[in-house]
């Protein structure tokens, strides 16, 4: 297989992959879109997550995220199934959006079925991000779209993904949490902890108190598991976090002298309309 006939690794926006990494690995971005009231945007494009931010504030409430138009999948396939490249695209759950529908309509639309394979990652942000890049490194080895696919779904079960909520109050305007819980999460400075699972969110705990001691507790209560995974890389994503608590979070994850890489990324902008501000999880996979 020739340098030019690799596979090549598409993403929808919500992997939350950095620029730097995108580039490194030569991904590329299917954008979804966020409705801002009227205004159609598209992730990561023409909208930035504190936009966003000041947007659902001033009109309390949060803004409707939507799958890629299949015009713009199509667009972004193409230009590599005329070259004769097989294409992997990486979708966030079906659980959570269509944007595998549409990224396999596309496919269907352009007549290039054969060439293109569509993985449900049963995820979102970098718990897709983690996939992305292990299939990238596979594809610039020379592997082929089939290889690469088996090998994804055996690592999929292995992605651990969980994030921290400082504030309740986008969940519950998004509906995804009664207003009794919003309103206790607020008193009691409650924050909790969001595991995805079998491509769902559910919560498993919540910690009590400030959010730079919560971060540091919720990350050093996963050591066991830390300790146990596969050392390539780790990432710690925010939608919109105090340096401070970053760092602390990162210094901790270097003590464990584990990971090879240790990645900040800052969530986007589909990610931040859910969760909000505050917000940051530790991702890895597990060996």
């Amino acid at each position: 297989m020739t340098e030019t006939k690799t596979v090549k690794i598409i993403a929808d926006s919500t992997c939350d992959l950095s620029k730097e990494l995108l580039t490194r690995y030569d991904i590329s971005v299917l954008p979804l879109h966020i409705l801002l009231g009227e205004q159609e945007c598209e992730d990561g494009i023409n909208v930035t997550p504190d936009e966003i931010y000041q947007w659902s504030d001033a009109n309390k409430t949060t803004p409707k995220t939507s799958a890629p138009s299949m015009e713009r999948a199509m667009e972004l396939i193409r230009p590599y199934t005329d070259a004769g490249r097989e294409v992997i695209c990486f979708s966030i759950s079906g659980e959570m959006s269509t944007s595998g529908n549409v990224m396999r309509l596309a496919a269907e639309e352009l007549g290039q079925e054969g060439l293109v394979t569509v993985i449900d990652s049963a995820n979102l942000s970098t718990g897709i991000g983690l996939l992305v890049i292990e299939a990238a490194i596979l594809a610039k080895k020379g592997k082929y779209a089939e290889e690469i696919a088996s090998k994804i779904e055996l690592l999929k079960p292995k992605v651990r993904a969980s994030f921290v909520v400082d504030t309740l109050t986008y969940l519950y305007r998004g509906g995804r949490c009664s207003g009794l819980a919003a309103m206790a999460g607020g008193a009691l400075k409650l924050h909790p902890k969001i595991v995805v699972e079998d491509g769902v969110m559910h919560p498993t705990k919540k910690f009590r108190g400030k959010m730079d001691k919560v971060l540091l507790s919720y990350a050093k209560e996963m050591e066991t598991d830390l300790k146990h995974a596969r050392p390539g890389r780790v990432f710690i994503t925010h939608s919109g976090c105090e340096e401070a608590t970053i760092d602390a979070v990162r210094a901790y994850l270097e003590s464990l002298s584990v990971f090879d890489e240790i990645i900040v990324t800052r969530a986007g902008g589909v990610i931040s309309s859910h969760c909000g501000p505050g917000t940051l999880g530790v991702l890895f996979l597990e060996k």
